[in-house]
């Protein structure tokens, strides 16, 4: 049984808004089930440990599909979700991939905490794959690999520039996640906004946006077979 970990943000500020952010939950519903149904183990961990935070627009009934309803009818799900393991209490070496859900949370906590970067690097060096979905990606900023960044000349996607236009955050948000990409020296693949997209280079997988969740949760699995 292979055993993966999910990791999400415990950041609720969106910016200096007054607004309210966290994880998206198409985001984390969709990889779930998708593991579950392949017999996989899930673990989730976040920052703070216990309930992370759920951006309240994720929830909105427009943003509802088959994995959400199914979540909201699972109370064991629920549960697992009401109490994540603290990041800093997670090893590497006990699980066989990590996968970390978007929304805009992880661009203020996850991209710079020092337990996810180090633990990120600990599971590409041992050979095993990382996946990262929307505005995730951005937990990779800091991350480092044979010395230089992970996603340098390495095909990578997330949520778009014109993404973030749309959603009118493109001037909230601390800094915009393709044009990060590209800086670090990522090779940036997109698809028309709000399409499916998972990008693979070797045991690095991203998706481009929410409708990329079980896309990316499929690619991950492929690469762990």
């Amino acid at each position: 049984m292979k055993k993966i970990l999910m990791v999400l943000t415990s950041h609720d500020q969106l910016g200096n808004t007054g607004q309210k952010t966290g994880f998206w939950l198409e985001e984390f519903a969709a990889p779930y089930y998708t593991f579950l149904d392949a017999g996989a183990k899930v673990t989730v961990a976040s920052p703070k440990g216990g309930q992370p935070p759920l951006d309240p627009k994720s929830d909105a009934p427009e943003g509802q599909t088959e994995m959400t309803r199914r979540f909201k009818e699972d109370k064991a799900a629920q549960a697992v979700l009401a109490s994540t393991v603290r990041l800093a209490d997670v090893k590497a070496g006990d699980h066989d991939a990590v996968f970390y859900p978007g929304g805009h949370g992880p661009l203020w906590d996850l991209a710079e905490d020092k337990n996810s970067i180090a633990l990120i690097e600990a599971f590409y060096n041992a050979g095993k794959p990382v996946a990262a979905v929307c505005h995730a990606p951005a937990v990779l900023r800091h991350v480092v690999a044979d010395g230089q960044p992970i996603v340098k000349g390495r095909r990578v996607t997330g949520f778009t520039n014109t993404e973030e236009e749309a959603v009118q955050l493109a001037n909230v948000v601390p800094f915009l996640l393709e044009d990060e990409l590209k800086r670090l020296g990522g090779l940036f693949e997109r698809a028309d906004d709000w399409q499916s997209l998972a990008v693979v280079d070797g045991r690095l997988i991203t998706g481009q946006n929410p409708a990329s969740s079980e896309a990316t949760a499929r690619k991950l699995l492929a690469v762990l077979r």
